[in-house]
């Protein structure tokens, strides 16, 4: 198979599109043909080695965890899944055209989302709906503020807060306040807005997706017995608010949650934006892109 592979750490010039070996199949895997692998930051400090002393790779690697194919083949034990099915999932070695998945981490992509749009939705609607769910724990009626609610994550977020029945504050950038129209809250509010932040008052929840100044101050924004959950870690001032609960929240693989978000995407009360679909011999220029900062995500076409 052909497959965007790395050797080394480096910047995007170390994906290299190139001959590897397909996959063998164990016990309870699928073998997915990957319509789509979505590209992720997540993906670039793989690459930079800046998560190399907890999540060391083995060179040559492939890069890669959101992705969107066909079933292509069934390992011993695998009774849930048939071939020809379309599915999705967070794996691994998704910047590839074939991929062996745990049968238990894989969707069913439905009627009405195309195939290769799939890619885009794993890792950030399970990170933005657990922010909620899992980190936040949000309950109804509560007052939540979603920052970075522009992005894939803080979109998915606002989803899971107001399915859960909170009164939720979209927080996003002065020039993103006509896009974010179409997220689902109940009110929009420019965090980088000087008079508009002071403006704010305190809320429950600040599920949080933004990292620096912004996170600090919007920490203060947070009630006495309230909840910063966040998925950038701590703001460095958590320690001047020891009456707000603080969860620096990292998300799982969950396929019911998966399930649940894409079911969101169907319904159309989730969108996540697709900036552009790039062929995976260029897997090197859409990490370049995505460096530069793209509004949506960035898909890998085999």
């Amino acid at each position: 198979m052909k497959a965007a592979v790395i050797h080394e750490y480096g910047g995007p010039e170390v994906l290299k599109y190139e001959d590897y070996p397909d996959p063998v199949l164990q016990q309870g895997e699928v073998l997915v043909r990957v319509a789509a692998a979505g590209v992720n930051p997540i993906d670039t400090y793989v690459r930079a080695g800046q998560t190399k002393d907890w999540r060391p790779i083995q060179f040559p690697a492939i890069l890669g965890y959101d992705l969107s194919g066909t079933v292509e083949k069934l390992a011993p034990g695998v009774s849930e899944f048939s071939i020809g099915d379309q599915v999705l999932a967070l794996a691994d070695h998704a910047y590839a055209e074939l991929c062996a998945v745990k049968a238990d981490l894989l969707a069913k992509v439905p009627t009405g989302i195309g195939l290769s749009d799939a890619a885009a939705l794993p890792l950030v609607t399970m990170t933005g709906s657990q922010l909620v769910l899992v980190g936040a724990d949000v309950k109804a009626s509560q007052t939540v503020l979603v920052s970075g609610a522009a992005g894939g994550v803080g979109r998915s977020a606002v989803f899971a807060a107001k399915d859960r029945g909170a009164v939720v504050t979209a927080g996003v950038l002065k020039k993103q306040l006509d896009g974010a129209k179409n997220l689902g809250a109940d009110r929009l509010v420019a965090l980088d807005d000087p008079a508009a932040f002071e403006d704010l008052q305190p809320v429950d929840v600040v599920a949080n997706t933004v990292r620096g100044k912004t996170a600090e101050n919007l920490l203060g924004k947070v009630k006495d017995g309230g909840t910063f959950a966040s998925v950038t870690g701590a703001p460095a001032n958590a320690a001047k608010y020891p009456k707000v609960r603080i969860v620096a929240f990292v998300s799982k693989q969950d396929t019911k949650n998966l399930e649940y978000t894409v079911e969101g995407v169907r319904a159309g009360k989730l969108t996540i934006p697709i900036a552009s679909r790039v062929p995976l011999r260029n897997a090197a220029e859409a990490h370049a892109a995505l460096a530069k900062g793209v509004a949506g995500k960035i898909l890998l076409l085999p």
